[in-house]
């Protein structure tokens, strides 16, 4: 075997050869031996072939404790030797590693350990080796449904960046990604990940770790200084006003700066971000996550005009008149409410009311300006016996927050019934797959409680409340199945629930009707804007609409494809207006 020294010498002259300013002996196996197979390729005067390499870290983590790593005195055999599925060990291979290599996903924190603060739910990343071992794991199918309607909404180019990843060509995978993702730093934590559930490798077994191989290319990306402003080169003279600053907003906004118009961003509430910053809590996804990219975007020429609520405090004809096109949106953000008997008890509360006012407290604790700006409508759980109506990302968050509030109980309302285990025969694959799991909410309940919190097929039928104080103290629930006129009430399937907390988590139903009524848009029937997928184009010239405005609830990378597709579209007409301007001149 190879002594230290030599392997020592070795890497010295190849550092030497490459131009490195310092020699690493803590350069990746891997990544040494792909510096060997380019040496031999390229003439010694050739310096290129490395220069945007960088050595990955080795440190043992506790996902790197299985694999095992032996050094031959072949230079060609020096690769990190992992055990396969079958028991034996060999190198890192990605002809067959969808076989050999089991789904590792990275791991969450012990639920009793982070429901104790805010921070963000994920543990230590994996280690190089393990990120190459999954990234082994990606088929290169001939048919990627992963990156098609089934799967992501943007359409990223998995298999490609996983390929890289695999090769150690981490800034060719950030560029790949940014093809197709404004913000793979977003959608790589709190997207549900439709890709793997379209993945041709869980057709039959475990899919591949789509979603943390993109956090981790962005990640990295950032880490090394790769990602810096883009600032255009010349601007066209047209400005464009994009109303609502979440991920559609976003999106279009960053698009729309990169074909050299002026973009101005407005924002109702007194940070950008809207549901990255507000909607979504800090432990699925950093707020500082959220204002690095904010301010990314600004330093590349973007502003943000902040408490700017558009048809109160600004005018929707002041936005028209200076500026030569309108991108709306604004989100769905009309809650779905629960009217029955006993709705006008205190201590009911929409699941964005609660999650909203939680963030921007933790918001100001961190600015040092909570004792200052804090206005006292604090709503706590703490506690409090919670109960949770509807489930989905939402519900889940409502729970995790309660949990961190220290909270006395949580239930957890669920109108249909629990799910299979695995796919039904009417949910085949590629669908997404409908199928039992626990999220992050869950199991924290289950390991303070000692109970999953959710009771499936229940319907609330009233609310119970003190006469005296008028605070909410239960709710009276009945059974409920889906017969084939819809849900029904199971008969003599009542009971009562303490409660002194009810979170809303039921969904949304459309975006509010200000703008809307005061432009005078088409709208359809579900009252959201009218316009259609892939043009964008609201009933009003130069107005386009994107997002949950248009389609409705919907994830964040759909927001994101929306708000891209907005802006081209918008980019498209302004080009059309500026071709017509001259032909008439």
């Amino acid at each position: 075997k190879n002594s230290s020294a030599a392997v020592s010498e070795r890497q010295s002259q190849l550092a030497q050869f490459y131009g490195c300013q310092e020699p690493r002996a803590e350069r990746s196996i891997r990544e040494m031996t792909l510096l060997r197979h380019v040496a031999r390729l390229r003439p010694a005067s050739s310096t290129s072939s490395a220069a945007a390499a960088r050595p990955l870290s080795t440190m043992p983590t506790s996902s790197s404790a299985k694999h095992e790593t032996w050094r031959g005195d072949d230079e060609t055999d020096n690769l990190p030797m992992v055990k396969r599925r079958d028991g034996t060990m060999d190198v890192i291979g990605n002809n067959r590693g969808f076989v050999d290599y089991d789904r590792n996903p990275e791991a969450y924190r012990p639920p009793m350990e982070r429901v104790t603060d805010w921070a963000e739910l994920n543990a230590e990343p994996h280690d190089s080796v393990e990120r190459i071992v999954q990234a082994a794991r990606c088929m290169d199918c001939g048919t990627p449904f992963c990156q098609t309607h089934t799967g992501c909404p943007v359409n990223n180019l998995i298999p490609e960046f996983n390929s890289l990843v695999y090769q150690n060509q981490w800034r060719q995978a950030l560029d790949r990604l940014h093809q197709t993702n404004n913000f793979p730093e977003f959608t790589g934590r709190v997207c549900p990940a439709p890709c793997e559930g379209a993945c041709v490798a869980g057709l039959i077994d475990s899919p591949v770790t789509i979603k943390n191989m993109e956090y981790a290319i962005v990640e990295r990306g950032f880490q090394e200084g790769w990602i810096v402003p883009r600032v255009p080169e010349s601007r066209t003279g047209f400005s464009v006003a994009v109303v609502g600053s979440g991920p559609a907003g976003l999106a279009a906004a960053d698009v729309l700066n990169q074909q050299g118009h002026k973009v101005t961003v407005y924002e109702r509430e007194d940070r950008p971000g809207g549901l990255l910053m507000y909607g979504i809590p800090n432990m699925k996804l950093d707020k500082e996550t959220v204002i690095r990219r904010i301010r990314l975007l600004e330093e590349e020429g973007i502003e943000f005009i902040c408490n700017a609520e558009i048809g109160r405090n600004v005018g929707v004809d002041a936005i028209r008149a200076t500026n030569d096109a309108v991108v709306l949106a604004t989100g769905a953000t009309v809650p779905r409410d629960l009217d029955v008997p006993g709705r006008e008890a205190e201590g009911i509360h929409f699941a964005m009311e609660f999650l909203t006012k939680n963030q921007k407290r933790l918001l100001m604790t961190r600015d040092g300006t909570l004792e200052s700006a804090w206005d006292d409508t604090a709503i706590t759980a703490e506690g409090m016996d919670v109960i949770v109506i509807g489930g989905g990302d939402t519900g889940t968050d409502c729970i995790g927050t309660s949990m961190r509030h220290r909270c006395k109980s949580v239930v957890n309302f669920e109108l249909m019934g629990r799910p299979p285990d695995a796919r039904d025969t009417n949910n085949p694959w590629p669908e997404w797959p409908k199928v039992y799991g626990v999220d992050y909410g869950h199991a924290e309940v289950q390991a303070v409680f000692g109970q999953d919190p959710r009771e499936y097929g229940v319907i609330t039928t009233s609310f119970l409340k003190d006469e005296a104080t008028g605070r909410v103290t239960g709710l009276r629930t009945s059974d409920a199945k889906l017969g084939p006129s819809g849900v029904e009430i199971v008969p003599d399937s009542e009971r009562e629930w303490p409660a002194d907390l009810v979170l809303l988590a039921m969904g949304f139903v459309s975006p509010e009707q200000q703008i809307a009524d005061h432009l005078g848009l088409d709208r359809d029937e579900r009252d959201n804007i009218k316009a259609g997928y892939g043009d964008y184009r609201a009933s009003l010239e130069g107005v386009f609409a994107a997002g949950d405005c248009r389609r409705g609830q919907s994830l964040v990378v759909w927001a994101i494809n929306e708000g891209r597709g907005a802006a081209l579209k918008c980019d498209e007409y302004l080009k059309r207006v500026a071709s017509q301007a001259k032909m008439a001149a």
